[in-house]
């Protein structure tokens, strides 16, 4: 088994990047109602000002990835997800783990939406607490 590795995500990445984005809605589930296009169009917005993508691979296979704010301090992890066909393999703490060291930060911040147990186990499990309570009014 190849080791994993990390590469920055770049304009040729944007459809992968927008799929990808689009399985951690359904996964998480966001109720951004967001095309694959228009995640794309928004993804290349990200990627050309304060965001870089970063993609997690083993040999050629895609993992997942990570979105992060680097305009932000602490730096922010705005979206991160493993493939769900590799979930339950240590991916996503290796991947974690590698991004971090990458990042050379002992901060991040993240958000879990409330309803999202497993990510909020998972983020749990390597040490992130919660710090503040966002809400939402909708009418």
């Amino acid at each position: 088994m190849s080791e994993l590795t990390i590469r920055m995500g770049c304009e040729a990445d944007l459809e992968l990047l927008a799929d990808l984005n689009q399985q951690l809605i359904e996964d998480e589930p966001h109720d951004n109602a967001m095309t694959v296009g228009e995640l794309m169009e928004r993804m290349r917005h990200f990627i050309e000002t304060a965001y870089k993508a970063y993609l997690f691979e083993r040999g050629s296979e895609i993992i997942g990835y990570a979105l992060v704010d680097h305009t932000r301090q602490p730096l922010y992890i705005r979206q991160f997800f493993i493939c769900r066909d590799q979930r339950r393999n240590g991916y996503g703490k290796i991947a974690f783990g590698k991004l971090a060291a990458l990042l050379q930060t002992d901060q991040l911040d993240i958000e879990v939406m409330y309803w999202n147990e497993a990510a909020y186990a998972f983020w749990g499990s390597l040490g992130f607490r919660e710090r503040s309570i966002y809400m939402r009014l909708e009418r």
